[in-house]
């Protein structure tokens, strides 16, 4: 009799749910928005009418409109339409997204730099990135950026840069430090893929060419005073990103990986492989805090050569440390971070942040032990304000003080548009 009971109540359940009856989307619905394109909003969403409704999905399109730079926050409601068919409405809490872009630093010679732009982050409604940016460095820069993710769905996009860079560097040989005016002219053009809303990938080509010409310093018999050299590069990056946003918090884990290989057209700069990971990790703590962490790690061809890839500097790595005052082939570098809300209104929040740079670089033609060589070691800590404006993208106005504590070290402060890292 159990065992008749037991089995009876197995087909009952086997039979339940090979005829459960499943839930259909009707109709999904943008509300809430302005500026953004509410056909471009049902174009990158994995719902679609007439599609199986999961929350699941639904709980993917949210996080990839919290990411698009035109929206500040976004939620979904589910309400019955009819018979076995509901609608969904995407609600959105849109940003402004015209952009202003500035950052003030000092340069070699401890004169004023600084590099200010203009972005539209939301062109024509479809999260098009457009704008360019013009940069004071002792010599005059600026540069034209395109980018467009989502061209015919939420996999396909493509990006176009042209930049001409020019400033003072530092080239360390042995004989002492030379300074040289550098200038890098490129255009890149490259295709993005997303594979789904965690995994993407891009790939391109750029052409690009460096004009050395040398200012002052120390000079070599072997390092030629100008050079001027066309070179092709070719880019990969691979990209995890499982970052969910709610306003200025961040919570998840992401990697950025970069590969690229330059083909120059001179031996004096050789062609080369280059690779550098970015890990990031972001915890909530509490209610107003955040632990925001990135680690960076990378190679590059082992050249001894003055021209070596990686640089030391205040805006890219170490905060205090200086402008570019040392270079390498390799590079480990650990950005640790502590962000506290002291003001948090609708529209405006007042951070603090304490935080540790440390890193260290391969010497050009060194070996990996030069990664524990005391001079090559740098230690940063500091602390950092941050005023936020919560319905501008990337709004995010940063001053930090780092302090040096090893050997030789100096200390400053680096200003700058948005987040460290």
């Amino acid at each position: 009799m159990y065992k008749k009971a037991l089995l009876f109540f197995f087909l009952i359940a086997l039979f339940t749910k090979g005829y459960a009856q499943e839930y259909y989307i009707a109709d999904v619905k943008v509300q809430g928005n302005k500026r953004l394109k509410s056909s471009f909003v049902r174009l990158i969403s994995d719902a679609k009418t007439g599609y199986v409704l999961d929350s699941t999905v639904l709980e993917h399109d949210i996080i990839r409109l919290k990411r698009l730079p035109a929206v500040s926050h976004a939620y979904y409601q589910v309400f019955h339409s009819h018979d076995n068919h509901y609608n969904v409405f995407y609600n959105i809490e849109e940003n402004f997204t015209i952009n202003p872009q500035l950052n003030i630093y000092t340069t070699n010679d401890d004169e004023f730099a600084y590099r200010a732009g203009l972005y539209e982050f939301n062109t024509l409604g479809r999260n098009i990135a457009f704008g360019g940016f013009y940069q004071r460095d002792i010599f005059d820069s600026f540069g034209i950026n395109v980018r467009a993710p989502f061209v015919f769905n939420n996999k396909i996009g493509i990006a176009l840069n042209f930049q001409s860079l020019t400033t003072q560097e530092p080239v360390f040989l042995d004989e002492g430090t030379a300074e040289y005016k550098y200038n890098n002219t490129s255009f890149e053009i490259l295709g993005l893929y997303a594979f789904n809303f965690r995994h993407r990938i891009e790939t391109g080509v750029t052409f690009f060419t460096e004009d050395y010409e040398y200012l002052f310093g120390a000079t070599s018999d072997v390092v030629p005073q100008e050079l001027v050299v066309d070179k092709l590069l070719f880019k990969g990056v691979y990209e995890y990103d499982n970052l969910d946003y709610y306003y200025q918090y961040t919570g998840g884990f992401k990697s950025t990986f970069n590969v690229q290989y330059v083909i120059a057209s001179n031996e004096t700069l050789p062609d080369f492989l280059i690779w550098w990971n970015d890990f990031q990790y972001f915890l909530r703590v509490g209610e107003k805090g955040n632990w925001a962490s990135r680690l960076r790690v990378g190679l590059a061809t082992n050249a001894d050569s003055p021209f070596a890839p990686f640089s030391v500097d205040n805006n890219l790595n170490v905060r205090g440390v200086g402008n570019t005052i040392d270079r390498g082939t390799g590079v480990i570098v650990l950005n640790t971070e502590y962000r506290y809300t002291f003001v948090d209104k609708s529209w405006f929040v007042v951070q603090g942040n304490a935080f540790v740079d440390a890193g260290s670089w391969r010497n050009p033609g060194g070996d990996l032990s030069d990664f524990g060589d005391d001079q090559n070691l740098r230690v940063y800590p500091g602390i950092g304000m941050r005023f936020i404006h919560k319905k501008i993208f990337n709004a995010t106005f940063r001053v930090d003080y780092g302090y040096g504590i090893t050997p030789s070290s100096t200390s400053g402060f680096v200003f700058g548009i948005g987040q460290y890292f």
